[in-house]
């Protein structure tokens, strides 16, 4: 059964090869800016969501013409992000995967945010990573296959002030039935040995980070 995906575009660094993320089928919602950057690239977004603030009157009619369906907010009398309101939208649909790219960036506080977001996702039994150049990022409540994508190292960070029975296959540093806490280092910069790691824990919430220097 092929699963059903959606793709998220939001306003922070974005990049070519995240088009070639997409696959038949898929979703496709545009945050703000992010809707723009699809169509530019010749893709049209089933969804357009945001205050749209961050681009011009001009392209804003653009991505209104060139968009399956908008849904507009205003820029101040509002209570989500641009890329939560998308995110909130993407869950409505009900898919077995959301991917969220340029949701990471020179803002830390809207990164934060969007990674904490993973947790949303979560609760609705929905798979769901976060990715740019360099990173990977996903959250696990009980246990989570890593494949190899490409990315040199994994860590994993609690995202609950503690993880126990953390058990790690398949990479160069095992561990069995470990407890992390939040601003332990123990879970940096691991190593897949094989195509695929196995990552499972008793309790809390786990990122699992692939990345790059």
């Amino acid at each position: 059964m092929n699963q059903k995906r959606v793709i998220i575009f939001s306003g922070g660094e974005l990049h070519p090869q995240y088009i070639q993320e997409i696959q038949p089928g898929d979703f496709i919602i545009g945050a703000d800016k992010g809707a723009l950057y699809l169509i530019r690239h010749d893709i049209k977004p089933d969804l357009a969501v945001g205050d749209f603030d961050s681009i011009s009157p001009q392209e804003l009619k653009h991505v209104r013409a060139e968009s399956g369906r908008i849904v507009e907010c205003d820029p101040v009398d509002k209570n989500l992000t641009d890329t939560e309101l998308a995110f909130e939208m993407a869950i409505r649909e009900q898919p077995d995967f959301i991917m969220l790219v340029g949701g990471t960036g020179t803002r830390m506080d809207h990164t934060l945010a969007n990674v904490q977001m993973l947790n949303r996702a979560l609760q609705h039994h929905i798979e769901c990573a976060i990715m740019d150049q360099n990173n990977y990022i996903t959250l696990t409540g009980s246990q989570i296959e890593v494949w190899d994508r490409g990315y040199k190292y994994v860590s994993l960070l609690p995202m609950t002030p503690e993880v126990t029975g953390i058990t790690l296959e398949g990479f160069q540093y095992p561990l069995e039935n470990a407890t992390l806490k939040i601003g332990e280092s123990l879970g940096i910069s691991n190593v897949l040995l094989e195509s695929v790691g196995r990552v499972s824990i008793t309790s809390g919430l786990l990122l699992v980070i692939q990345s790059n220097d």
